[in-house]
């Protein structure tokens, strides 16, 4: 192992047009006690990464390395680390730390913990060859998948899987998923394995292409009207303006779930027309280890098709302005190293 390592900061937040990232070389870190290193194989681009770059989600360190959906290897133990075999792949998500003991925390949301600590957030990410991270937030991942398809179960599957939950789906429902990107294509996945039949809302034509591929029944504008109304729905774009469109698509008694870190501002809403009949508005936060346990586990008894976009890790900031601008299909993935 050499003494450092390749890895992208953000230099200064703004619009990917400013190039707000910057390629550097950093010194490998150390793992702490209950940490391991992990040697990245991949890491997927999440559009919270996005947002962290340009200023949307307000930095909590300077020159953060961005990357929360690793995959990767144990390459070394801290003190005290002894559950993850050196070798094993693993996967790093967005949740890093929590502190165990808060009223959240005891009672299973661990997801609202006011000392929570994220990847590539409140310390460095998978932007780089390689990161630390605690032990006891880490995946063991199967090693019969390629890494590329495994690295956007970690945020865009997992938040996806809660904001499901989140959305209260009845069995057999009619969900509605307003954008169609990393997280979206996954989750409508799940839904369908589960009975559900989904309509997909998003502006981008091939995305409605796919959505077709992966089964959902309809695939239209984000504007426009489903064919049918919605038992629930799940806002994935960061469009505040699209929160009025669903609720007014919901059926009496529908939920509507906003699954997004950041999102723009949301117009008046109308009592009678978006939120009558026991319309329900709710938000997604992070996400609980459960959570990412359950997902993985859906995932290996209902194969998802992962539509991925793949980049080296010299071109990260071209990866985040593609992103920006809606020209990936599915999810970027960043190839790190063997």
């Amino acid at each position: 192992m050499t003494d450092t390592m390749t890895a992208w900061v953000v230099r200064r937040p703004g619009p990917m047009a400013t190039r707000p990232l910057e390629r550097v070389r950093l010194p490998v870190p150390e793992p702490g006690p209950g940490e391991v290193l992990i040697r990245v194989e991949v890491c997927a681009v999440c559009r919270t990464d996005l947002h962290l770059a340009e200023g949307d989600l307000t930095p909590r360190r300077p020159r953060t390395v961005p990357g929360h959906e690793v995959v990767g290897r144990v390459a070394a133990r801290g003190p005290g680390a002894g559950r993850l075999a050196e070798g094993g792949r693993v996967g790093v998500a967005w949740l890093r730390s929590t502190c165990g003991v808060c009223r959240y925390c005891v009672r299973g949301a661990e997801n609202l913990c006011p000392y929570s600590h994220y990847t590539g957030w409140d310390t460095d990410g998978g932007y780089a060859e390689y990161l630390t991270a605690p032990e006891d937030f880490v995946y063991p991942l199967p090693e019969d998948r390629p890494a590329e398809g495994l690295a956007p179960l970690l945020c865009a599957g997992i938040i996806g899987y809660r904001a499901l939950l989140r959305a209260e789906l009845p069995p057999g429902g009619r969900l509605g998923v307003y954008g169609f990107g990393a997280s979206a294509h996954l989750t409508a996945q799940v839904a369908i394995a589960q009975g559900a039949t989904v309509h997909v809302l998003t502006r981008a034509a091939e995305a409605r292409r796919l959505a077709l591929e992966l089964g959902a029944a309809s695939a239209g504008d984000a504007y426009g009207a489903p064919p049918e109304p919605l038992d629930a729905a799940i806002l994935f774009a960061p469009v505040g303006d699209l929160v009025p469109v669903a609720l007014a698509a919901l059926d009496r008694g529908g939920t509507l779930a906003v699954a997004g870190i950041h999102l723009t501002d949301i117009p008046s809403l109308n009592y009678q027309e978006h939120l009558f009949q026991e319309r329900t508005l709710r938000s997604v936060t992070a996400n609980t280890r459960a959570d990412g346990v359950a997902l993985l586990a859906h995932a290996a008894r209902h194969p998802v098709r992962v539509a991925t976009t793949p980049y080296g890790l010299d071109d990260a900031d071209r990866a985040l302005a593609d992103l920006a601008a809606d020209r990936v299909t599915g999810a970027a993935v960043l190839h790190v190293g063997g």
